[in-house]
């Protein structure tokens, strides 16, 4: 084997041992084009949303103040949200305090996170937190579990 050929094989074999750490689901958020596509899954698979008799409630996407703004169009999933919450603007007392909030997930080696809330009124609802996993069929929701009760 010439020289050259022993050199180069071992750098070869180191670069494609190295691997970029992957993102800590409790760490920074970073955009993701398949955060239209995790919201879907949760919106569907655990809320139920494309069911006939289980119209969602507004939508309220929940930046936390990072700017975090996707555009999504929901009939490509199959859904299809009455309205758009603004969170900065208060309900009239007249209106009911409800929606349905979703927050930007965190991707990581296993699928990706994501924290989700649905108020069915001012002192009815709930916050999970849901594991999503991207398969063949697409975006999937494995597991939730419950973070608030109110």
């Amino acid at each position: 084997m010439p020289r050259s050929s022993a050199v180069l094989i071992p750098l070869l074999l180191a670069g494609c041992a190295a691997t970029a750490p992957l993102p800590d689901p409790a760490g920074p958020v970073m955009a993701n084009g398949n955060d239209c596509a995790v919201i879907a899954a949760v919106a569907r698979e655990h809320y139920k949303f494309d069911t006939a008799d289980n119209l969602p409630p507004p939508l309220w996407l929940d930046d936390e103040g990072s700017g975090w703004a996707p555009r999504c169009d929901w009939s490509h999933y199959g859904l299809r949200f009455p309205a758009i919450h603004d969170p900065a603007r208060t309900p009239a007392s007249s209106q009911p305090l409800r929606w349905v909030q979703f927050r930007q997930p965190r991707y990581d080696g296993q699928g990706a996170l994501i924290d989700s809330a649905i108020m069915h009124g001012p002192l009815a609802g709930n916050g999970i937190q849901c594991r999503v996993r991207s398969g063949f069929a697409g975006w999937t929701v494995s597991d939730c579990r419950v973070t608030w009760v109110n």
